[in-house]
């Protein structure tokens, strides 16, 4: 933390306001919070380093949408699952090796699975049975941080079917995620 100790949340705060210092104090917080929690998860250097500069611009593009009473780092954090999450498809989309991605993707969801596992059949196919517009809400809504109303705009949809896709499409990878 700075040496004056202020909050990430205030950091964030002083960020949305156009407080130039506070926004490189953040950056550089997070910085710092991300190496360590991506380094658990990824062992390659350079892709420690792309995912974090992704999560950093996901979260310039985000930052008008947190909501300064509520906790920072979870929020910080729900973006880094998402990106860590695009790092793994692209991985498994890349590797002519299915295990590969298993391994990864193992690792991310904590969870201890095998190729014949039941778990990972059940998360993969979740993942990889998802509409496309259904990712693209999700990520938009999520990653990107924007809200429901402008997700519909920019995707030409109407605020409610983005409301019910969304809710449906969380619902759906919870349940098979959580199954046993």
């Amino acid at each position: 933390m700075p040496e004056n100790l202020i909050s990430l949340e205030e950091l964030m705060h002083g960020s949305q306001q156009g407080d130039k210092q506070a926004y490189a104090s953040l950056l550089g917080e997070c910085n710092r919070i991300l190496k360590g929690y991506i380094m658990k998860k990824i062992s390659n250097s350079e892709d420690v380093e792309d995912i974090i500069q992704e999560i950093l611009i996901s979260l310039h593009n985000a930052r008008h949408t947190y909501d300064k009473s509520r906790p920072f780092k979870p929020w910080l954090f729900s973006i880094a699952k998402f990106r860590l999450y695009d790092h793994f498809r692209k991985i498994y989309k890349k590797s002519e090796n299915e295990s590969d991605y298993l391994n990864e993707i193992s690792h991310e969801f904590d969870i201890n699975v095998t190729e014949s596992d039941d778990e990972y059949e059940e998360l993969y196919g979740a993942i990889d049975e998802l509409p496309e517009k259904q990712r693209k809400i999700i990520e938009l809504m999520k990653v990107e941080g924007y809200t429901a109303k402008e997700v519909a705009k920019k995707l030409n949809m109407s605020e409610s079917a983005v409301k019910t896709s969304a809710h449906r499409t969380y619902k759906t990878l919870k349940q098979k995620m959580t199954k046993k």
